[in-house]
């Protein structure tokens, strides 16, 4: 048995199969699904893409939806399926074991952190701010890039606006539009122009940065945490939920093992981010974990929408 990224459109209900719809990227994501398979015996079929845009096409497919478990790299898209009732309860026992939403039908898998990713040889630590709303200022015009597009910022400027209001994110949003922001693709690239030199930071997840720093130890950028409690500091979890009428049977499989230690060390050590599982332990200096509050996670499906208006109308095509 084996895991597929070539996709067979057709509902898994054969004992020994399972359809996965991965926002999750696969270079990431399919080493621990190989596992799965090969532990498993089950035929894993994977369709990747955006986290977003698999959330909208399973709500499009509705009860004709192949996929059996959905994958999201950020919780805005998975909760967006919960309110919208295309998700199923989850066991007791599992959501016993990682942090979730309130009803009980998607749980975390692993936590990243938004951070500023800096290139030390343009930052002095004494530039460093403490809040994400000190980017605006002047002195940071035309050094600094984000990646609108990407589910993780979108989730950020979700929780961002929700605390703070509407207006306030969108004049931040269309001050950073003004302090001339770079805008990039995703994560990585920031992190690469950040290192080349060709910006001088941007918003990030950690783990970009954590896992170049171990490629290439000699790299200038570095991760800078924001103070704790600020809007920029706040730690985005992949999270993983079972689509109703399918093989539900597996996708439960699935979620308890993406959830036990050798997926859970797997997670630390391959792709440098924070375990949902206590006593798991990276081998590599990933800093103090910072404390996860999936509370305000579970408001992201009704935000997702209003936050990628707010996002286009600062001036992103997104």
């Amino acid at each position: 048995m084996f895991v597929s990224s070539a996709f067979v459109g057709c509902n898994s209900t054969d004992e020994e199969s399972l359809v996965i719809y991965s926002g999750r990227s696969q270079y990431l994501i399919n080493p621990i699904l190989d596992s799965f398979a090969e532990s498993t015996g089950i035929d894993v079929q994977v369709r990747y893409g955006g986290s977003v845009d698999l959330a909208l096409l399973i709500e499009e497919e509705g009860e004709k939806s192949p996929a059996d478990v959905y994958i999201s790299k950020s919780p805005g898209p998975v909760a967006y399926l919960a309110e919208r009732d295309l998700l199923s309860d989850l066991p007791e026992d599992v959501l016993a074991i990682s942090p979730g939403s309130d009803a009980g039908n998607w749980v975390a898998v692993s936590g990243r952190q938004r951070v500023l990713v800096y290139n030390r040889e343009n930052v002095t630590e004494s530039e460093l701010p403490e809040s994400v709303f000190e980017l605006t200022e002047a002195k940071w015009k035309g050094r600094l890039a984000i990646a609108p597009r990407n589910g993780s910022f979108q989730d950020f400027f979700t929780l961002f606006r929700l605390k703070h209001g509407d207006d306030v994110a969108l004049d931040w949003l269309k001050q950073m539009v003004a302090n001339e922001v770079k805008v990039y693709a995703n994560n990585n690239s920031i992190v690469q122009a950040t290192a080349r030199g060709e910006v001088d930071g941007g918003l990030v997840n950690h783990y970009y940065n954590a896992r170049l720093k171990v490629e290439n130890p000699d790299t200038p950028s570095e991760n800078h945490r924001f103070v704790d409690g600020d809007s920029g500091s706040v730690t985005i979890a992949t999270v993983a939920g079972i689509i109703p009428g399918g093989n539900e049977k597996n996708a439960e499989k699935l979620i308890r093992f993406l959830l036990d230690t050798a997926a859970q060390q797997y997670f630390t050590d391959r792709t440098y981010e924070y375990p949902v599982l206590a006593g798991i332990e990276s081998k590599h200096d990933l800093s103090k974990p910072p404390t996860i509050d999936f509370g305000d996670f579970n408001i992201l499906g009704s935000g997702l929408e209003r936050t990628l208006e707010l996002i286009r109308e600062a001036g992103f095509d997104i």
